[in-house]
């Protein structure tokens, strides 16, 4: 199991993720959460002020993706994902709590759901994503957080220090 603190760093090498604000609530044996912040700018419908459903669907991805990723499994990307839309995403911050269905040597599997402040569902969903037998240590695919952001070169650590 990875802890939480190394879970955020990992999480937060790719700019998209820091764009969309998210951070690591929980992280245990039983799955994680994810928070994500409102921001105007994922809004697609004005007269209601909902998110668009591709910002719920990264949601979804994401959680899926970095739930297997907390329990030590080597999840390279997504080979299937399934999203249902249950109600319009209004409020934030939003939630989404990922907990593991299925680990194989090839495909592993992972459910999301996705709540308002309020407790409601917005959305839910099931990623299938690439995996190896082992974990990410045993097959040497860890990620390297030093090398990451050290590749990533000054532009990309000022964004990251910069607050969205």
């Amino acid at each position: 199991m990875i802890d939480r603190e190394s879970l955020q760093e990992m999480l937060h090498i790719a700019p998209f993720h820091r764009w969309l604000g998210l951070e690591i609530a929980t992280c245990s044996d039983q799955g994680i959460a994810i928070t994500m912040p409102w921001r105007e700018e994922i809004v697609s419908n004005p007269m209601i002020g909902s998110a668009h459903g591709g910002i719920l669907a990264s949601l979804v991805d994401l959680t899926g993706l970095y739930t297997l990723l907390a329990a030590g499994v080597a999840a390279r990307a997504t080979a299937d994902l399934h999203v249902n839309y249950h109600r319009s995403a209004t409020s934030g911050p939003l939630t989404a709590h990922g907990q593991i269905v299925k680990l194989g040597r090839q495909i592993s599997v992972a459910e999301t759901r996705v709540l308002e402040p309020d407790g409601k569902l917005v959305a839910s969903g099931r990623g299938a994503y690439f995996s190896s037998t082992g974990s990410l240590d045993q097959r040497g695919g860890t990620i390297d957080l030093e090398q990451a952001l050290a590749t990533q070169g000054p532009a990309t650590s000022a964004a990251r220090s910069t607050p969205a």
